[in-house]
C-alpha cells in the first residue's frame, strides 16, 4: 500500500452538490438558480403549456368543430359478408358469429349495411340496420332483430 493508491471506502463519499452553503463552496449566493424570477423561488412548479407569459399555443390557435359526448361508434358489416357467412351454413347470425368470423370485436356495436347481395334466408341480430339492409334481409324472408 502506498500513499498514491489510497482511496476512500466505498460509499464514504457523496457525489451530490451541496448548494447554498456559503460563497467559499463555490455554490453559494444564488445557489445555481440564477437571479430572481419564479424559478429561483422555492415551491415553483411549471404549469403545462406555460410559455413565459407569451400567449400559449393552445390559446393562439383557432377553435372549431364539435365532438358529441354521446356519439355511438358502429362497426359496419355489409350484406356481402353476411352472404359469405350464410354460405358456410349459418342461418342465424348474431354478434357471436360475427365476432368469430372476424367482422367485429368483443364489445363493439355492429351496424348492418346494404352493400352486396343477399340470396339466402337468414335471421340477423345486430345493434342497428340501414334501411336498404333491413329491406334486403326481409325480402329473402329473414328477420332483422335490433338489440
Amino acid at each position: 500500500m502506498k500513499l498514491h493508491t489510497l482511496q476512500p471506502a466505498a460509499g464514504a463519499t457523496k457525489t451530490r452538490k451541496r448548494i447554498g452553503r456559503g460563497a467559499g463552496s463555490g455554490l453559494g449566493g444564488t445557489s445555481t438558480r440564477g437571479h430572481k424570477g419564479a424559478k429561483a423561488r422555492s415551491g415553483y412548479k411549471k404549469k403545462i403549456g406555460f410559455e413565459g407569459g407569451q400567449m400559449p399555443l393552445q390559446r393562439r390557435l383557432p377553435k372549431f368543430g364539435f365532438k358529441s359526448l354521446n356519439k355511438k361508434e358502429f362497426q359496419p358489416v355489409n350484406l356481402a359478408k353476411l352472404q359469405a357467412l350464410a354460405e358456410t351454413g349459418v342461418t342465424t347470425i348474431g354478434l357471436a358469429e360475427m365476432i368469430a368470423a372476424g367482422y367485429a370485436k368483443q364489445g363493439e356495436m355492429v351496424k348492418i349495411l346494404g352493400n352486396g347481395q343477399l340470396t339466402v334466408k337468414v335471421d340477423v341480430t345486430a345493434h342497428a340496420f340501414s334501411k336498404a339492409a333491413e329491406e334486403a334481409i326481409k325480402a329473402q324472408g329473414g328477420n332483422a332483430t335490433t338489440l
